[in-house]
């Protein structure tokens, strides 16, 4: 079971280190710009991802305070922890984390067109395109 940690001056540098396989590196923002986009954006909120002590990947949610709706910017799991079923929990916690707000009922989520594996994820998580493309990702979405 996995769990979610803030990331601080005792983790940041094992989640730096945390990387997709050569093949998706052009799929996912690095920990790294993802962490910096946190910083310039407060309304961001970066999690690590960990299985007891490891650290398997890291997840970024944020509510956009003018749409007003809850996006995931980023979900990754290290190349050496996937297949394992990372992915699909640590999106099923951040639904639920983000469905305690009981006043807004939508997230967003978007991917590369090429990314199959993750389009194949969201939709059998409930998503579904919500017909707009943005900064060349498909944009899928969740309303509860």
């Amino acid at each position: 079971m996995i769990t979610f940690r803030e990331i601080d001056r005792n983790n940041i540098w094992d989640i730096l280190k945390l990387k997709v396989s050569e093949e998706q590196m052009h799929f996912v923002a690095t920990n790294a710009v993802s962490i910096a986009q946190a910083k310039a954006q407060p309304e961001c909120v970066p999690l690590a991802i960990y299985d007891g002590e490891t650290p398997v990947g890291f997840v970024m949610y944020c509510f956009d305070l003018e749409e007003k709706e809850y996006c995931i910017y980023r979900l990754m799991i290290d190349s050496r922890y996937q297949r394992k079923g990372y992915g699909r929990e640590a999106l099923q916690k951040i639904i639920d984390k983000i469905k305690e707000d009981k006043e807004h009922h939508k997230i967003l989520i978007s991917f590369e067109p090429n990314n199959g594996v993750a389009k194949n994820l969201y939709i059998s998580m409930g998503f579904v395109p919500d017909g707009r493309i943005i900064d060349g990702e498909l944009v899928y979405v969740l309303e509860y």
